[in-house]
């Protein structure tokens, strides 16, 4: 029998359930003035927020517009803290659920999960398929054309109808989903809204974007019988010692994709490599027996470390991020470099 959410909306939006989220919303953003200023009148504001759920009355706020380069330019939509607060509390509730459904080698967004362990799992793999390196390794590199921007709100909005029981619930979440929308620049009119994409920014958006993407995940652990497959948001891998296995592979992913999801792979981002010669995934170049820092992924790291003035916890995160690789002699740049900041060695 089908698991589904039980859970009923009017205990989802209690007020105890918003200051839990408050309280999590919050961390490490106290010194940030729109957080200041729904603090100042917190029960007030949350008991809003509440009356509005509990009558229905409540709409999804505009989104404030930004672009960041880190380390390609992105469009980042940032909502209010009302709205930010609720997508913590959905996301405190939903998460638990729809974390037990997804597979167990999809590494974005989830507790106890992230880069690192996708990457130890990708050179477990690596010596499996290739019998501790005596036989060729293939990797089929997969990623989604504008992956957030091409998430169709009809299709999203089914699933979660087929996880959810309580119209309420699917209401607020519909509201939220239906709060953003990609402009379609192939249209004669590109301010008309197509009814596709999710933000960058929002809390709910990684978890959206993983029940989306856990149809595929299904499709190919399930249907296709990939043993050897990882996945990271819009970024995945296929391993074998077959490259014609492969190459068939690839159509059924894009004709799944396609069909189910209205995905595309990207046309330029999508190779079958040796292990040998080299895989970017999850900013390293994977090879048989070790791995570097992929350029652009330094890149970023100095300019951050730049912009931070080598602050201790800056400096410390990224040591901690080269334990994982090969980067004995960027750990060494990296200290000289702090050294000269704090001491205005010239």
């Amino acid at each position: 029998m089908r698991k589904t959410f039980i859970h009923k909306y009017n205990d989802i939006i209690s007020v105890e359930n918003l200051l839990t989220a408050w309280q999590a919303f919050k961390n490490g953003k106290r010194n940030k003035n729109d957080v200041q200023t729904y603090e100042r009148n917190l029960m007030e504001n949350i008991f809003d927020l509440y009356f509005s759920l509990e009558n229905k009355t409540y709409t999804h706020s505009p989104y404030k517009h930004f672009k960041i380069n880190d380390p390609k330019p992105r469009d980042i939509h940032k909502a209010i803290v009302a709205d930010r607060v609720l997508h913590h509390l959905l996301y405190n509730v939903l998460y638990p659920f729809f974390d037990n459904k997804f597979i167990s080698d999809s590494y974005s967004c989830r507790f106890k999960k992230g880069t690192h362990k996708g990457l130890k799992r990708f050179r477990s793999f690596a010596l499996k398929v290739s019998k501790n390196n005596t036989k060729q390794c293939f990797v089929l590199k997969c990623d989604i054309r504008k992956f957030f921007a091409n998430i169709d709100h009809t299709i999203l909005k089914e699933i979660l109808k087929r996880e959810i029981e309580d119209e309420n619930i699917l209401w607020l979440l519909g509201n939220i989903i239906e709060s953003f929308q990609t402009k379609d620049i192939t249209n004669s009119n590109p301010w008309v809204s197509v009814g596709k994409g999710l933000p960058l920014g929002n809390l709910t958006s990684q978890l959206f974007v993983n029940i989306y993407m856990n149809e595929f995940d299904q499709y190919m652990k399930h249907k296709l019988k990939t043993k050897y497959y990882i996945r990271y948001a819009d970024d995945f891998v296929i391993l074998s010692g077959d490259k014609r296995y492969l190459e068939d592979l690839q159509i059924e992913m894009q004709n799944f994709l396609t069909q189910n999801l209205k995905l595309e792979m990207h046309p330029d981002k999508v190779y079958i490599k040796t292990i040998g010669s080299g895989v970017d995934f999850l900013g390293w170049i994977e090879f048989v027996d070790h791995r570097i820092l992929r350029t652009n992924t330094k890149k970023r790291m100095f300019r951050n470390l730049n912009k931070n003035k080598y602050k201790k916890e800056s400096v410390n995160s990224y040591l901690g991020m080269l334990k994982h690789g090969n980067g004995e002699k960027l750990k060494h740049n990296l200290l000289n470099m702090e050294f000269v900041e704090k001491n205005q060695v010239v």
